[in-house]
């Protein structure tokens, strides 16, 4: 049977860190962001479908200058592309670690796009006779 995760946005947190001329690193985060994964078992081992999105006009680099200016359409133009999306299409884990590869949607454009991931830790979740078991 499938089932759909959502991510807990109150203990999430999406950052990020990017060199800058070559000299420093920017960091940021993104404030408003969604993930969903569904499963065919109660763990992430078979991960399906793997969907994340993040608003462009809540990124937040703690420089209000700089972030009108990723809004703009020199980098984002979340104007007319007010998100970041990813969808999976290969999930394989090993242990601990695994890779998701998938397409990212940025500014209009799809590449692919292959990342690390670490299994974090487990926790139990139990909400109106469901039991969850998150990884």
């Amino acid at each position: 049977m499938a089932t759909t995760w959502t991510l807990d946005p109150k203990h999430s947190e999406l950052q990020f860190k990017v060199k800058h001329l070559m000299i420093t690193n920017v960091t940021g985060t993104f404030k408003n962001f969604d993930l969903s994964v569904i499963t065919d078992s109660a763990d992430f081992k078979n991960a399906n479908k793997i969907e994340f999105t993040a608003d462009i006009n809540s990124i937040d680099t703690n420089n209000e200058q700089r972030d009108t200016h990723l809004k703009s359409a020199d980098f984002f133009d979340a104007d007319t592309h007010p998100q970041l999306k990813f969808t999976s299409n290969n999930y394989v884990v090993n242990g601990n670690e695994g890779t998701l590869e998938g397409n990212l949607a940025i500014h209009g454009i799809t590449k692919p796009v292959k990342l690390k991931v670490e299994k974090g830790g487990l926790v139990v979740v139990v909400t109106d006779k469901q039991r969850r078991v998150l990884q």
